[in-house]
């Protein structure tokens, strides 16, 4: 950050907005790339190619380190140090697939074993197990992890599985993102959840349950819209479930924060409370009482 900048945050009204505005609108261009026009990441592509050609002179390690992917198909890395680490001469960068680990160090799929004291794992994250290893059983008697297992990572918008009723997902499935920040995904699900507590409440409901058929509506319309993306054109990436269904979201951030500002009851079943038990309809909920429930 320059000190321009600095002065700029401490003294004018609304610099941290018009930046981080800025910011998200600069990184949101990122997805026509990605997911509507991938012609236009060529121009990127080349760019890229020039830059790891001026920082890595050498032909061998360069041809290692060239995708044999399209932009964007894993995830992108911004760094102006990455490459030349390659070439110092404490560093080898060895391709080859890992065959085992024994107790000497990593034999790879050529046979040659790669002494090493210590193993760093760099293998990406577990977009769906962190989920799914939690016992959580449906009003079928079935795990979450059976379902998605047997049936695939159905979802609807991320947040709603049916048959789970009253299970609200945070950074759920299909809500990953190539292309910008997590927290404005997070916090459009954060207040569609705030949201769907307070239609709860106003309207005495002890149960929401999305409809399975709007659950595969939503699924039918990923599968679509993510066919001719980068994300599904051919390599392997933690985006992936075990699969191959692609779980990040294929467009707009702008278009999620729309569809999640209001719940849509119509796309659920819903149980109200018994009669004799029925309180005042509340329209005020506050987080605090949200937080309680």
């Amino acid at each position: 950050m320059s000190s321009v900048e600095r002065w700029a945050f401490q003294n004018v009204p609304g610099a941290h907005w018009l930046r981080r505005t800025g910011l998200y609108w600069l990184f949101e261009s990122r997805v026509l790339g990605f997911a509507f026009a991938p012609k236009i990441n060529k121009l990127a592509e080349q760019l890229v190619l020039k830059h790891l050609a001026r920082q890595v002179p050498d032909p061998a390690l360069r041809a290692k380190l060239t995708p044999a992917y399209r932009m964007g198909c894993k995830r992108v890395l911004i760094s102006n140090d990455y490459y030349p680490a390659f070439a110092r001469d404490n560093v080898d960068l060895v391709t080859d697939g890992i065959a085992q680990i024994e107790p000497d160090g990593i034999r790879t799929t050529d046979g040659v074993l790669h002494e090493a004291d210590t193993i760093i794992y760099g293998t990406g994250f577990k977009v769906v197990d962190y989920i799914a290893s939690m016992r959580i059983r449906g009003s079928g008697g079935r795990e979450l992890s059976e379902v998605w297992a047997s049936e695939g990572v159905r979802n609807y918008l991320g947040i709603n599985i049916a048959g789970f009723p009253n299970l609200f997902l945070l950074m759920g499935p299909n809500t990953g993102l190539g292309h910008n920040s997590m927290v404005f995904m997070i916090e459009a699900q954060a207040t569609y959840v705030l949201d769907a507590i307070r239609e709860m409440r106003r309207r005495d409901l002890v149960k929401v349950d999305v409809r399975p058929e709007v659950e595969q509506a939503f699924r039918a319309e990923l599968k679509t819209k993510l066919a001719n993306t980068v994300w599904t054109s051919g390599c392997n990436s933690w985006y992936m479930a075990p699969d191959g269904d692609v779980l990040l979201w294929p467009g707009f951030t702008f278009d999620y924060w729309r569809r999640t500002r209001k719940i849509r009851l119509a796309n659920y079943k819903t149980e109200a409370r018994a009669p004799a038990h029925m309180h005042g309809p509340r329209d005020d909920l506050t987080l605090s009482e949200a937080a309680a429930i």
